[in-house]
Formats: C-alpha cells, sequence, structure tokens
C-alpha cells in the first residue's frame, strides 16, 4: 500500500510544537479555488487579534501564475475572505478562512463562480432555498490504487461494502472518522457518513444549508478531508469514475427544497420544478462537472445507480433516474427532491446557481441570464 513520505514523519515530535503556547497571535489559513476548478490552495498569515467575523479579516494576494490563475508576467491575484470556520487542525483561536480569487483587475477570476452564485441566491433569499450535498470520494494510495485493495488484482464484487462493518467490507474508517470529528470542530454542517457500494469509497453528506452557505461549507468540508488524508498519507479522489468496469462512480447527490416545497401540499412546486428541470437537461449536465458534461459521461451510464446522461427522468424512490422524489416526500405530499446527475468533482456553486435559476428564475433557453 504506497502511502506518502510524510506520513511516516513523527506525529508524536510534531505534536510537542504545537502544544507551544502562540501568545496572542492568531494563524489564519487562507484556502481558495485554482485554476483547475477543483483543486484547493492553501496558505497562511498571523493575525493580532482574533477575527470574529469576514469583515474583520484582510485582503490577501498570490502568485496565479503557480495556481493556473495567470501569467508570470502579471500573476498577482486577490484572496478576497468569504467564509470564516475554527481551524481543527491548529486548533483556537486559528481559523480556516475560504476565500474567493479575483483578477488583477478585480474581476472575478475564471472559477470563482461563487461571486454570480452569491448575486443569484440573494435574488431568492426570501424563497428560503435549503440544499443538502452528499459527498462522494474514494481513498486511494499515493500509487492511485484504491487503498486496501489486493495490489495486482481486484476485491469481492460489490455487494457487502455500501454501510459495511468488518476489516473485510470497510476500508479507511479511521480517515473517515477523523474526518466527521474535524468537520464538527470547525462548524461545517456535516450531518452523516457512510461507507459505499465500492470498497474504500465513501461518502459523508453537509447540509441542510440555505442558499450560498451550501457552497461555503461543501469546500470546506473538502479541504478538511484533503488535509486529513495528507495527515494519514493517502489521497481522497473527487473522481467520478475512478475505477473502470463493474465498479460504482462518485456522484454529488444534491437535495434541494424551498419554503413552499416544505410547506403543505409542497408536492406540486416539486413536480413543477421537476417539468422545468426536463426542459434543460443539457445545460444542468454542462453545469455538474468542471469538464462540462465529460467527466460524468464516464459516470452517468444508466447503471451502476445512475440515470443515462442523455435522458432525463424522475421518479419516486427510483436511483436510476435524473430526479428522485423520496417515498416519504411523495407519501406526505412535501419535503424536497434530490438531483442525482451532479459529479463528485463538481463545484457546488455551480450546481445550486443552476438549480435557481432554472426552478425559481423560471430562466429557459441554454445561457444563463445576467443580471
Amino acid at each position: 500500500m504506497a502511502t506518502s513520505a510524510s506520513a511516516s514523519l513523527s506525529k508524536a515530535v510534531k505534536q510537542q510544537y504545537m502544544e507551544l503556547p502562540q501568545g496572542d497571535k492568531v494563524q489564519a489559513m487562507y484556502i481558495w479555488i485554482d485554476g483547475t476548478g477543483e483543486g484547493l490552495r492553501c496558505k497562511t498569515r498571523t493575525l493580532d487579534f482574533e477575527p470574529k467575523s469576514i469583515e474583520d479579516l484582510p485582503e490577501w494576494n498570490f502568485d496565479g501564475s503557480s495556481t493556473y490563475q495567470s501569467e508570470g508576467s502579471n500573476s498577482d491575484m486577490y484572496l478576497i475572505p468569504s467564509a470564516i470556520f475554527r481551524d481543527p487542525f491548529r486548533k483556537d483561536p486559528n481559523k480556516l478562512v475560504l476565500c474567493e480569487v479575483l483578477k488583477y483587475n478585480r474581476k472575478p477570476a475564471e472559477t470563482n463562480l461563487r461571486i454570480t452564485c452569491k448575486k443569484v441566491m440573494d435574488m431568492v433569499e426570501e424563497q428560503h432555498p435549503w440544499f443538502g450535498m452528499e459527498q462522494e470520494y474514494t481513498i486511494l494510495g499515493t500509487d492511485g490504487h484504491p487503498f486496501g485493495w489486493p495490489s495486482n488484482g481486484f476485491p469481492g464484487p460489490q455487494g457487502p461494502y455500501y454501510c459495511g462493518v468488518g476489516a473485510d467490507k470497510a476500508y479507511g474508517r479511521d480517515v473517515v472518522e477523523a474526518h466527521y470529528r474535524a468537520c464538527l470542530y470547525a462548524g461545517v454542517k456535516i450531518c452523516g457518513t457512510n461507507a459505499e457500494v465500492m470498497p474504500a469509497q465513501w461518502e459523508f453528506q453537509v447540509g441542510p444549508c440555505e442558499g450560498i452557505n451550501m457552497g461555503d461549507h461543501l469546500w470546506v468540508a473538502r479541504f478538511i478531508l484533503h488535509r486529513v488524508c495528507e495527515d494519514f498519507g493517502v489521497v481522497a479522489s473527487f473522481d467520478p469514475k475512478p475505477i473502470p468496469g463493474n465498479w460504482n462512480g462518485a456522484g454529488c447527490h444534491t437535495n434541494f427544497s424551498t419554503k413552499e416545497m416544505r410547506e403543505e401540499g409542497g408536492l406540486k412546486a416539486i413536480e413543477d420544478s421537476i417539468e422545468k428541470l426536463a426542459k434543460k437537461h443539457s445545460y444542468h449536465i454542462r453545469a455538474y462537472d468542471p469538464k462540462g458534461g465529460l467527466d460524468n459521461a464516464r459516470r452517468l451510464t444508466g447503471h451502476h445507480e445512475t440515470s443515462n446522461i442523455d435522458e432525463f427522468s424522475a421518479g419516486v424512490a427510483n436511483r436510476g433516474a435524473s430526479i428522485r422524489i423520496p417515498r416519504n416526500v411523495g407519501q406526505e405530499k412535501k419535503g424536497y427532491f434530490e438531483d442525482r446527475r451532479p459529479s463528485a468533482n463538481c463545484d457546488p456553486y455551480a450546481v445550486i446557481e443552476a438549480l435557481i435559476r432554472t426552478c425559481l428564475l423560471n430562466e429557459e433557453g441554454d445561457v444563463p441570464a445576467d443580471y
């Protein structure tokens, strides 16, 4: 099993230093999305006080030519603090700071999808849109081989692994437990976790979050997962189909509701939204992975609990549909629906913005309106 060299460094020795007092200084780790739209970057600065809100945090900058975000001749990019969390690695009073990225001319970077998402969310805030996202991922060794799999073959076929217990069924639970507790400490709205259908594949759920908070909390949960895996010397992959063949892919099923959907008779609003989504299937497929649908094409085959990427479908309790209405929602005639199309490596800001544009702003056609 290939693990990173840094994982073998003594954590006990490191702990000696981490227990040293830090005086009245605070370490703030600034986190941002790089030019791939999938990768996360971070760096730390010292503050003379403990920030209590975003307004307390200074802007910062970084070299965008080294993050696929600018040319070397004009490389300074701005980091704009957008959300603040407790730091589960350095602990209180230290902070994690999620940032938006602006270019040298203070226009949003190409992968800063938060800025338009926030604008769209502000337009519908009186409808109180709630989201919950189910983030699937696969634990890999540093050689790209799934954690715990035989080095020259495959484990037994899928069946015993989903929500499995036991050393021969659950691969890498220590990572999952550490991540869960770190998210709770940080203030991330993590609401659950489970082992998935493919061995070494897991899922955590974040939500319910209102509006832009969904994207903020999921990105920080992803960052924390990468950092936890770094400590264990393994890799968290959000590839939608890490192993070809008869193995489940990885998605980021997105649950969505509005105040109207959650109230008595809300099923009508849910059905109206599904009707609108049916007319904009190709637009949503393009928004639901960072490569405009190419990544999802490997996953959405109509097999392994997925719908076909070329066809829109909806049904009650149907895990082979684009949109699933949970059984209890069908019975109670109110609640939420689940969009099963987003890929594991989607940008949550793009996903939730697309849902709002189609379901609440009633946009038509393939080009998003400019507000």
